[in-house]
């Protein structure tokens, strides 16, 4: 298993979130970022008890990479 960090939130005071991941045994991608604090932000979200809701600034957005990279990402099994 590898977990292959992909880019950083280049503003982040201290350069360490957000961050996006990508993990090669599940073909999936891990975000780092920051918990939301106000809880009464979370209200009118449908959040399933197992999962979780973090926030990221939009301008993550200029290093996330594209589409056609993400999708190009291979997971273990198929290195």
């Amino acid at each position: 298993m590898a977990i292959t960090l992909l880019c950083k939130d280049p503003a982040s005071p201290n350069n360490n979130s957000p961050t996006l991941y990508y993990d090669d045994e599940t073909d999936t991608f891990l975000l780092q970022s920051w918990i939301v604090q106000d809880k009464s932000r979370l209200e009118g979200l449908n959040v399933p008890d197992h999962e979780t809701v973090v926030e990221f600034p939009k301008r993550l957005f200029e290093v996330l990479p594209g589409r056609d990279e993400a999708l190009a990402m291979k997971p273990l099994a198929q290195k």
